[in-house]
Formats: structure tokens, C-alpha cells, sequence
């Protein structure tokens, strides 16, 4: 048995490897280069191969990737989880020396210069943080519930580089890694968690969208949180039979609370509606505290929880929308919300793009012959912006194409991560499916107008060799991982 496994573990890695994957990666990469060329086209013919153009730059740093997918395809499986936690405190490092040396390009110290070339530490950040997550994870005997301090632990691995990132004024790459929580609900972090999250943007959105009206004398942003949160004390309650009767009781509560301050209104009397729902929440809160105390029931020390961070947060946004945010990025997320209309200068980007997109209609104009690309009516278009290009030029089929490739992309490492006989191999995997699905979703979204722009490049599309490399990293590392799978059968 032991000759047998070492005679294995000596195969060649691409005996097993998932050429599936490879072939759709080859897919995305040489569209990519094709759309630069597309974008970044002169009138003057210049040749995709032109290595002064971005299209001849972009084949160069395909031809690197290239060689080091291979590279870490030789490289044994096992030392990827070896030096799993080395490979992520130096990054660390590198991030926190980046903020200092770093030279300031649009108020952003994130690339390193090296002549010529300019690296941005943070797109190898994210193989390194999933790689570090993968090894917490796929420690003897843990489990994410089984303790608070796992808890710490997981977020900490996923929070540092954010902070660091965000030092550097780099909110888009920041925000990426967010999308490692997801990995946290697959490993067993509680359905509750990610009903916050999506309570949180609802918030932040309400909350800076609706402020210029009133009802009850306080901003109708503050006024919808104050339902929500009603609205989410009650359905926590009445999922959870042992609690129906507190559910009924703060209801009926609400209820008579509101036809009393109608009442109240009918008969022209002011109330102030902050005061109103605090003390109606407040009321209601410690009504829940003292179930808590009498029951025992966790789960009402859950709503309580929701309660004080919902109302915590609700109040903090304008602080953060105010004095956090840059005001570019005030200014995009208004664009964006619709609160203001700035064509121009803020909304100049997101305009253009979906003009492009539009006219390219079902077929599209034509490789090369779109005229928003040729003209430069798109700034950033080789990078950011760059699916538009795709719209004009190839249309709805050519887009329905590209999404459908990262699509099938997405699902194939799902697949990958489900197959692993490894925890570390299944949650490396889904961490690259979670950056995956939030570069994708994120950049689509910012260029038809659903997304703030917040610079988040399209992977293997967008021109850039930090990207490329960070997802050629984060994909051939997963594939040697997996081409190993047997062994541990």
C-alpha cells in the first residue's frame, strides 16, 4: 500500500489534471486579449502582436501567466498547505510596506513600481488569503461553530488585508474579499449571518437615497429601516414555535402603537417620530431581554443582537457616507442611487458604457467597429469597461457568450470544490469561486449602471497583469490541488 502511494503521489500532475478548466481559462484569456486589441484600436492598423500597444502588453502577460501555471503545476500539492500561513504573513507584509513606498496614482497607494512594471500587491493577496483560510479550515478537528474564537480566527484571516487594502485607498479590491463570508456559510456559519449582510445594504442604500423627505418628522430613509426592522423582529419570531406567543404579543404591540399615533395625528397633535420608534423598538427589545432571562431560547439573543446592530449601523451610515468615503465615491454612489444626475462628470463612465452596449444590439457592429470604442467615447475601456466593448462590437450574443464562459466557469470549480476529499481543498476552491462570482457580478453590474464604480476589473478580460496573475494564481493552484485528489482516497 505504502509503495502504491508513493508511486502515485510521483505521477505526472497532468495525468489527473482538470483540462476542462485549463481549455475554458485559454477561452477567457484570449477573449480578453481580443477585446483589448478591440478597445484600444487606432485607425492606424496597428497589429494585435504590437507590444506598444495594450493588446501586444496584455499577450506578454499571458505568456508569463502561462509559464507560471505551469510552474505551479510541478510544485507538490501538499507544501501549497505547508506554507500555507508564510505565504499569507508575508503578503501581509508586503501590503503594509505597500501603503509607505507605494507612489500615489488618483489617490490610490496600491502599485509597486519596478521600472517599467508596475505590480499591484493586493490582486496576490487573494490566492494567499484563500490559501491561509483553506489551512485554518482544514486544521485538525476544527469547526467554525464549535467555538466563538473560530469565529475570530476565520474573520481575522479575511479582515486583514481589507484593512490593509483599504490604507491604501483601494475600496473596490477591498470590498472583493467580502465574498469569503460566503465561504463561511458553506463551512456552517449560520443563514443569519447573510440575512445581516443583505440587511445592511438595504439599509445603507434607504438610508442615503431617501433623506431629503420626511414622515413622522424624521428622514423617510430612517423611517423604512424602522419597518424593516419590525418587520424582521416579527418573522424571526414566528419562524421559531417556541416564540409565537412573544411574536404575537409585539405585533399586536405595533399594531396598537401605530393606530394610536394616528389617532393622535387625526387629532393634530406632533409626535416625533424618532422618539415614537425607539421607545416602540426599545419597548419591544426588552420585552424579548426578559423571555431571554425567564426561556433560555439563544435565538432571542439573536434578535436582540439584530436589533441594537441594525439601529447602531442605521445611524452610522451618514457618518461613513460623509466622512469616510472619498468624495468621487460619494459622488458615484449618488450617481448610482439615482439621487443625482451628473452625466458629465460622475455618471460620464456608466452613460457612455451602456450607450455602447445598446447600440450594439443583437449581433453587435462588428469586430473593430464600434464606433463609442473607436472614438473613445469610454474612458477606461481597456479595463474596467471593457465588457462594453464586447456589447458594442458583438452585441447580446456576444455578451450572453462571455457571461455564459464565466458562468460555466464558476460551476466547474463548484464541481472541483464538491469533489475534494480534502476541507482544504474544498474551501480553497470555494474561495475562488467566491472572488470569481464577485468580480463578475460586481464589474457587469458597475458597467450597465446597477453598480457604483468602484474599479473592479473583469478577470481575464480586463487589461492588467496583477489580475491576470492573481486569477492565474488562484486557478492553477486549485487545479494542482485537485490533480492530487487521489491520493488522500
Amino acid at each position: 500500500m505504502e509503495l502504491r502511494s508513493t508511486n502515485i503521489r510521483h505521477q505526472s500532475p497532468f495525468k489527473d489534471l482538470d483540462w476542462f478548466t485549463v481549455v475554458l481559462y485559454l477561452l477567457l484569456v484570449i477573449g480578453g486579449v481580443i477585446s483589448i486589441y478591440a478597445a484600444s484600436y487606432n485607425f492606424d492598423k496597428a497589429s494585435i502582436f504590437d507590444f506598444s500597444e495594450f493588446s501586444g502588453k496584455q499577450i506578454y502577460w499571458i505568456g508569463l501567466s502561462l509559464v507560471l501555471g505551469f510552474m505551479i503545476l510541478l510544485i507538490e500539492e501538499r507544501l501549497y498547505e505547508t506554507y500555507a500561513y508564510p505565504i499569507y504573513i508575508a503578503i501581509l507584509i508586503l501590503l503594509l510596506v505597500t501603503i509607505f513606498i507605494a507612489p500615489n496614482r488618483k489617490g490610490s497607494h496600491s502599485w509597486l513600481v519596478f521600472g517599467p512594471v508596475s505590480l499591484q500587491p493586493a490582486e496576490f493577496a487573494k490566492f494567499a488569503t484563500a490559501l491561509a483560510l483553506a489551512k485554518l479550515f482544514g486544521g485538525y478537528n476544527f469547526n467554525l461553530n464549535a467555538k466563538a474564537s473560530n469565529y475570530l480566527k476565520a474573520l481575522c484571516i479575511i479582515f486583514l488585508p481589507i484593512v490593509l487594502i483599504l490604507a491604501q485607498h483601494e475600496t473596490g479590491s477591498a470590498l472583493v474579499y467580502l465574498g469569503l463570508l460566503f465561504v463561511l456559510y458553506r463551512e456552517g456559519m449560520s443563514g443569519l449571518v447573510l440575512l445581516a449582510m443583505t440587511m445592511a445594504v438595504a439599509i445603507f442604500v434607504v438610508t442615503i437615497k431617501y433623506t431629503e423627505h420626511t414622515t413622522l418628522s424624521i428622514p423617510d430613509g430612517e423611517f423604512v429601516v424602522y419597518i424593516i426592522l419590525m418587520v424582521a423582529m416579527i418573522s424571526m419570531l414566528i419562524f421559531y414555535s417556541k416564540t409565537l406567543t412573544v411574536a404575537r404579543n409585539i405585533l399586536v404591540g405595533f399594531i396598537s402603537a401605530s393606530i394610536l399615533i394616528w389617532m393622535l395625528g387625526c387629532l393634530g397633535i406632533h409626535v416625533n417620530g424618532t422618539y415614537f420608534f425607539m421607545t416602540l423598538i426599545g419597548a419591544a427589545t426588552v420585552y424579548i431581554l426578559i423571555e431571554l432571562m425567564h426561556t433560555r431560547i439563544m435565538r432571542l439573543a439573536a434578535i436582540i443582537a439584530m436589533t441594537v446592530m441594525t439601529i447602531g449601523f442605521m445611524y452610522s451610515v451618514n457618518y461613513v457616507f460623509s466622512s469616510v468615503l472619498q468624495p468621487h465615491q460619494q459622488q458615484r454612489i449618488k450617481v448610482s442611487l439615482g439621487i443625482e444626475n451628473d452625466p458629465l462628470r460622475a455618471g460620464y463612465n456608466v452613460n457612455q458604457s451602456k450607450i455602447a452596449i445598446g447600440s450594439g444590439g443583437l449581433t453587435g457592429k462588428g469586430f473593430l467597429m464600434g464606433t463609442q470604442t473607436k472614438l473613445k467615447y469610454v474612458p477606461e475601456q481597456h479595463t474596467d469597461f471593457i465588457f462594453c466593448t464586447i456589447g458594442e462590437e458583438e452585441g447580446f450574443i456576444g455578451t450572453t457568450a462571455t457571461m455564459l464562459l464565466f458562468v460555466i466557469l464558476i460551476l466547474r470549480i463548484i464541481h472541483i470544490a464538491e469533489r475534494q476529499p480534502t476541507t482544504f481543498g474544498r474551501v480553497y476552491a470555494y474561495c475562488v469561486a467566491s472572488y470569481l462570482i464577485v468580480h463578475f457580478c460586481i464589474n457587469i453590474g458597475m458597467v450597465i449602471g446597477l453598480c457604483p464604480v468602484i474599479g473592479i476589473p473583469l478577470p481575464f478580460f480586463s487589461y492588467g497583469g496583477s489580475s491576470l496573475w492573481g486569477f492565474t494564481f488562484l486557478i492553477f493552484i486549485l487545479l494542482r490541488i485537485d490533480a492530487s485528489r487521489r491520493l488522500h482516497h
